[in-house]
């Protein structure tokens, strides 16, 4: 197999649910090799869910791989639960997996959503980070959240159009708030289909040319509703951040090395957050793919995000 692209499917060696504070419990996995150094997956959103696709950004006879579904996401339980869900939750829940699997120090692995709540970990304990490789930054800044819900018309007026028809004329002033009524709504009529709209809407512009595929593994149920509900809970808190963000920490993190890749059309979290980030981050590499967008499974981000997880081979 050349080096630079997915590796061959894999299951799991091993796999359980750890119970968590409050009514969550986590599913996790682990791939490859069980003596392999350890890097761990965080997957997007927030809510998106974790799948077998992820098992493949890593060689499977080097790295031991750590895989979760966050807080109400995926196969953790229950499915779409706010109570107890803020990103300090999921920096505390890191926490508790690392130590029930002995793991001293890893690398993380982590796009979109998935970059953020690495850099969140990362910062609250540098000492537990060997390393980090990130895609399409996201660092919850109210002008990163107004760009989805709003800015993307610029570029997907169609697909924003069927995003925010989903509701009446009278509460498209207000579409966070709108859904987030909807999604919370006890009804799975009216939660379901709210759900379907607002990830549907954000498949169909996290690729750069238009994707069949992605969309519609977005509109699967179990996608749509941890990703929808969680995705609108945490954008009306702030992500759960400090004032100052995730750029008011970096001094943490001035010994971690890190690679960043970032599609230069990603339309969901466009590229200047990432620069952004490089500029503020002197041991970070920044990689910017020119002929993709946002999702990790396009061509060039795939084969650059599988290289950077290679030229981390020789950490410590």
């Amino acid at each position: 197999m050349p080096r630079g692209d997915l590796f061959p499917d894999i299951g799991p060696f091993e796999t359980g649910y750890l119970p968590l504070s409050g009514t969550h419990v986590m599913y996790w996995e682990q791939v490859g090799n069980p003596r392999g150094k350890p890097v761990l997956f965080l997957h997007g959103g927030p809510g998106a869910g974790a799948g077998a696709v992820h098992r493949r950004f890593f060689d499977p006879g080097f790295w031991r791989t750590i895989i979760f579904d966050q807080r109400g996401a995926g196969r953790s339980r229950p499915l779409g639960g706010l109570e107890d869900n803020t990103t300090g939750h999921l920096v505390a829940d890191i926490e508790v997996l690392r130590t029930h699997l002995g793991i001293e120090r890893w690398l993380l692995f982590g796009g979109s959503w998935g970059s953020t709540l690495a850099l969140a970990y990362a910062q609250a304990h540098p000492e537990r980070v060997a390393g980090c490789v990130l895609r399409g930054v996201f660092l919850g800044r109210r002008a990163e959240v107004d760009w989805f819900l709003h800015g993307v018309a610029a570029v997907f007026p169609d697909a924003h159009a069927a995003f925010i028809s989903h509701l009446p004329e009278a509460e498209q002033g207000d579409l966070l708030g709108a859904y987030l009524r909807r999604l919370t709504h006890p009804d799975p009529r009216v939660h379901m289909a709210a759900a379907r709209a607002w990830s549907v809407y954000e498949g169909s512009c996290s690729t750069l040319l238009p994707s069949p595929e992605t969309v519609a593994s977005f509109a699967l149920d179990r996608t749509a509703l941890g990703l929808a509900r969680i995705e609108a809970h945490y954008f009306a808190h702030d992500l759960f951040l400090p004032p100052e963000g995730l750029l008011g920490h970096m001094d943490r993190l001035a010994h971690v090395r890190a690679e960043i890749v970032q599609g230069r059309y990603d339309m969901v979290c466009p590229a200047r957050t990432a620069f952004e980030l490089a500029a503020a981050w002197p041991t970070a590499r920044l990689t910017v793919v020119p002929d993709a967008g946002h999702s990790a499974l396009e061509p060039g981000v795939r084969r650059a995000l599988v290289a950077a997880v290679e030229r981390f081979r020789g950490l410590g």
